[in-house]
C-alpha cells in the first residue's frame, strides 16, 4: 500500500509538477488549492502526510496548521514557503510542524523529508503500540469494590505531578500501581526507574539513587549515572523507603526540596525533573515513631497517599486473577493451557492469602508445570491452600483394617464431612443443605475435626 500525500497550495503549477512527481516516486497524491479544502480533504481521506503551503488566500498556512493539529495531532505536516524566515520556522515547528522547506522546491529535499516524516510517524505507531501493550501487561485486574476505587484514585491522579505515597503489604502489587500512574501520566514516553531500598547495600544506595564519579570510593572503576539522573523528566520509584538509612534519606529530602543534587565525589550540580512516587509495606506513622522514617520526608512524598489492599479484602477477584496467571504460565511454559473447577476454586477463596497476589501468582505457576490434567480440582490443591492435604485421612485399607465399626463408620464421617466442607468453599450453610445436616449440627462436627469456622 502506497503512503498518501496531500498537497495544500494555492499555486496551480506547484500543486500540478509536485503531484507529477511524487505520483513517479510511488506516492498516492492529493490536491487542495486552499486551507479550507485541505482540511475536508484531511477529513475525508486520512493522508499520511500533509506537504501545507504557507501563504495562501483565505486560512493561511499557519492557521491551516493549527487547525490540523487539534483534530489530528499525530499527523505530520511539512510546511513549504517562498517566504520563509527564521519567525515562520519558529512559530510552525512549535505548532508540530516537521519541517520546512522553501520554494523553489528541490524534488530530493521533498523526497527526502516525506521519507523522514513517514519514518517518524511509524516509530510514533510503533511507540502507541508499544505503550498500549505496556499497559494492558501491566493492568490492575479485578472489579471488587476495592480495586474499582484505586482505579478509579489512578485515574484521577495519573495525569497531575503529584508526587505519592503507596501503602500496602508485601506482595499487593505497590509497583504495580506505579507504573500503571506512570504510563497513564504525561511523562509516560519518559523513564521509569524503580529502586528497592531494602534490596540494594546501604554503602551502595546513595551511588544508586544520585551516582557517582570515578574514584569517588573504592571500586568506582568509572563514573555511574544514578537513578534520579536517568529517570529525568519521567518518574522514579522508590520501593521499601523506610529501609533507607536515615543518614541518606536526609540527603534525599533536600534532593526533594531542591529537585538538584551532585553525584558522589562530583562537584558539578545537575537539575532534574522527575515524579517520586514513594513505596512502604509496614505503616508509615510506626515507622516515624520508631525511629525508621523521617517525619519530613514522609509528608514531603505524602502528597497523595494510595492504599493497595491486601488479597484478603478482595476475594471475588481471585477467579479472574488466577486465570490470566494460569493462562501466562502455560503460554510462557508452552504448555497447554489449564482451567480449575468450581471446587477447587472455592477452596481458594477460602485461603487467607498472606502473601497476596504473588503467592496466588507463584501457586499458579505451581499447578500449572506440576499438574498432569488440564482441569485443576481440589485433589491438586497442596497444603496449606487445600487443609486436607495436611490432614491424615483414612483411605479404603485402613477402613477395613479397622474392627470396630463405630471407629471406621467416624474416620468416615469426618473424612466425608472434611472433603465436603471444603468443597464447597468453607460454607457452612451450603454443606450442611447438600449432606442432610442442621447447621448447628455440622459446625460442631466441623469444630471436633479441628477445622476453622
Amino acid at each position: 500500500m502506497f503512503p498518501t500525500i496531500l498537497i495544500v497550495d494555492d499555486e496551480p503549477s506547484i500543486l500540478q509538477s509536485l503531484s507529477g512527481l511524487l505520483s513517479d516516486e510511488g506516492f498516492e497524491v492529493l490536491t487542495a488549492s486552499n486551507g479550507y479544502e485541505g482540511l475536508k480533504k484531511i477529513e475525508a481521506e486520512a493522508p499520511d502526510i500533509v506537504l501545507l503551503d504557507i501563504w495562501m488566500p483565505g486560512i493561511d498556512g499557519i492557521e491551516t496548521l493549527k487547525e490540523i493539529k487539534k483534530g489530528n495531532p499525530s499527523l505530520q505536516v511539512i510546511i513549504i514557503t517562498g517566504h520563509g524566515n527564521v519567525e515562520t520556522a519558529v512559530r510552525a515547528t512549535k505548532l508540530g510542524a516537521f519541517d520546512l522547506i522553501e520554494k523553489p522546491l528541490s524534488i530530493d529535499k521533498v523526497i527526502v523529508d516525506i521519507n523522514k516524516a513517514l519514518n517518524f510517524r511509524r516509530l510514533e505507531e510503533e511507540n502507541r503500540y508499544l505503550r498500549k501493550k505496556t499497559l494492558e501487561k501491566n493492568s490492575i485486574n479485578g472489579s471488587s469494590p476495592v480495586i474499582t476505587e484505586l482505579k478509579k484514585q489512578i485515574a484521577v491522579v495519573a495525569p497531575t505531578d503529584s508526587w505519592i505515597f503507596v501503602h500496602g503489604e508485601n506482595g499487593t502489587g505497590k509497583e504495580l500501581v506505579a507504573r500503571t500512574i506512570h504510563l497513564l501520566s504525561p511523562r509516560a514516553e519518559e523513564p521509569f526507574i524503580d529502586i528497592n531500598c531494602a534490596a540494594v547495600p546501604e554503602d551502595r544506595l546513595e551511588s544508586e539513587l544520585f551516582g557517582h564519579e570515578k574514584d569517588a570510593f573504592a571500586g568506582a572503576e568509572k563514573r555511574k549515572k544514578g537513578g534520579f539522573e536517568i529517570a529525568h523528566s519521567g518518574t522514579i520509584f522508590l520501593d521499601e523507603i523506610s529501609d533507607m538509612p536515615l543518614s541518606t534519606q536526609a540527603r534525599l529530602l533536600r534532593v526533594l526540596q531542591e529537585q538538584k543534587f551532585q553525584r558522589t565525589g562530583g562537584g558539578r550540580t545537575l537539575q532534574v525533573s522527575v515524579r517520586v512516587i514513594a513505596a512502604a509495606n509496614r505503616d508509615p506513622e510506626t515507622e516515624i515513631r520508631e525511629g525508621r522514617l523521617r517525619e519530613d520526608l514522609y509528608h514531603r512524598l505524602n502528597e497523595i497517599p494510595i492504599a493497595v489492599p491486601p488479597l484478603r479484602e478482595r476475594k471475588e477477584d481471585i477467579p479472574v486473577l488466577l486465570q490470566i496467571f494460569l493462562n501466562e504460565k502455560a503460554r510462557i511454559s508452552a504448555l497447554p493451557p489449564k482451567e480449575i473447577n468450581p471446587d477447587a476454586l472455592a477452596v481458594l477463596c477460602a485461603y487467607s492469602w498472606p502473601g497476596n497476589v504473588r503467592e496466588l501468582k507463584n501457586l499458579a505457576g505451581r499447578l500449572v508445570m506440576m499438574s498432569e490434567k488440564n482441569i485443576i480440582d481440589v485433589s491438586d490443591l497442596p497444603a496449606p491452600y487445600n487443609p486436607a492435604q495436611g490432614k491424615t485421612v483414612k483411605n479404603a485399607d485402613e477402613f477395613f483394617s479397622e474392627n470396630n465399626l463405630a471407629a471406621a463408620i467416624r474416620y468416615f464421617e469426618e473424612s466425608f464431612l472434611r472433603h465436603k466442607y471444603l468443597q464447597f468453599g468453607r460454607d457452612a450453610e451450603r454443606t450442611a443443605r447438600a449432606v442432610g445436616l442442621d447447621e448447628t449440627e455440622l459446625r460442631a462436627k466441623i469444630r471436633e475435626m479441628g477445622e476453622s469456622i
